[in-house]
């Protein structure tokens, strides 16, 4: 998983933001000025891979990945580029359409043939980090919080109630948290599409409406 970022922020572990403010200043092999404040916009985006432990996420530099033999130094360099180019291209469609694209991560795999796949979803709320654009500067440089259209705050609050990463069981969240996220979905939605989202028809299965609607919508691409 790469994960690529534009602004230095987030509240996990792992977040650029968290162990900037703890004093690292080398993360992920790239290096980081100090005086650096929470919300600033990165001199460049940066990426900052992970790896799979049990049961979380670790971060880990190029030169590890290449060393464990994780991927070769060509596919690592090939993941780069592709990543980099497309959250360039996401931060473009998403300054159009009034947002600011954060940050967000990348699942990449290999096909039977060697070739490097991007698998996943793209650029949705559930991998990626919005603000809103025109509000962004005038309160960065209040030291208010951006406006952000995204899940931070249902995260936020699970790091308030439980530990996320070790806690086997998670408490409920309340209603309002969760209807709150599925305004953002929607709102994120037709922001960026300049289409109106429509109610499914709820009397279907949700796996069987995933279904159908995945079909669909790999029968669109061919």
């Amino acid at each position: 998983m790469v994960v690529v970022r534009g602004y230095a922020t987030g509240s996990t572990d792992t977040s650029l933001w968290t162990v900037y403010n703890r004093g690292v200043r080398n993360y992920c092999g790239n290096a980081l000025p100090d005086g650096l404040v929470k919300n600033q916009k990165l001199h460049a985006n940066i990426l900052t891979p992970t790896t799979k432990a049990a049961d979380h996420d670790v971060p880990v530099t190029p030169k590890e990945i290449i060393e464990r033999g994780l991927m070769s130094e060509d596919d690592y360099d090939e993941v780069s580029r592709k990543a980099l180019s497309m959250f360039e291209y996401g931060q473009h469609v998403a300054l159009e359409h009034g947002l600011i694209l954060v940050d967000t991560k990348y699942e990449f795999g290999k096909g039977s043939d060697g070739t490097i796949l991007l698998v996943d979803e793209v650029h949705t709320p559930d991998s990626t980090r919005y603000w809103i654009a025109h509000s962004y500067e005038e309160r960065f440089q209040n030291g208010l919080e951006p406006e952000n259209v995204d899940k931070e705050f249902l995260r936020l609050w699970f790091k308030d109630h439980c530990n996320p990463y070790e806690d086997k069981v998670l408490p409920d969240a309340p209603e309002e948290l969760i209807c709150e996220l599925a305004w953002r979905y929607i709102f994120l939605f037709e922001k960026i599409t300049g289409g109106k989202f429509v109610l499914p028809n709820a009397e279907m299965p949700i796996h069987d409406r995933i279904s159908r609607n995945v079909s669909l919508a790999l029968s669109s691409l061919s």
